[in-house]
């Protein structure tokens, strides 16, 4: 299976430990700061790997993070198109579901993912906030964007 998105390469430890029901290598990503928007490094100035549902909740917040066909790095697939709902005159109702309908398609694209379970969106000040609850081959996890 061609996994068609990026993420760091797993190590052949990684791969030993991977889901057998599900074929997929362990997942993992580097380690990100929520709070700072930026890498964790550890002392010797190198970057932290995480795995498992860990590295999934940095996929979906860099991947919630990333207009999608914006950056050449990234493949087509990967990313959200939020760009379409600035300045557009909708309904509070019709926005919110058109911007869940989209969430849901810039995270499903990842094979990890089994099922997008609730998205709540909501708004703090200038910013919308989105917590998102999901099944994944390694359980339930929660993200907030």
């Amino acid at each position: 299976m061609s996994v068609d998105f990026p993420f760091s390469g797993a190590t052949d430890e990684a791969i030993a430990a991977s889901s057998a029901e599900n074929n997929l290598p362990l997942f993992t990503e580097y380690a990100w700061n929520f709070e700072l928007d930026r890498f964790i490094y550890d002392g010797r100035g190198r970057h932290v790997v995480v795995t498992g549902k860990e590295a999934i909740k940095v996929w979906v917040y860099k991947a919630l993070k990333t207009e999608r066909y914006e950056h050449l790095a990234y493949s087509w697939q990967y990313g959200i198109e939020v760009k379409k709902f600035i300045g557009k005159v909708m309904q509070t109702g019709d926005r919110i579901a058109e911007l869940k309908r989209v969430i849901i398609d810039c995270l499903m694209i990842n094979p990890y993912i089994k099922s997008i379970d609730n998205v709540e969106i909501g708004i703090d000040g200038p910013r919308l906030v989105c917590t998102i609850s999901m099944t994944t081959i390694y359980g339930e996890v929660i993200v907030s964007v």
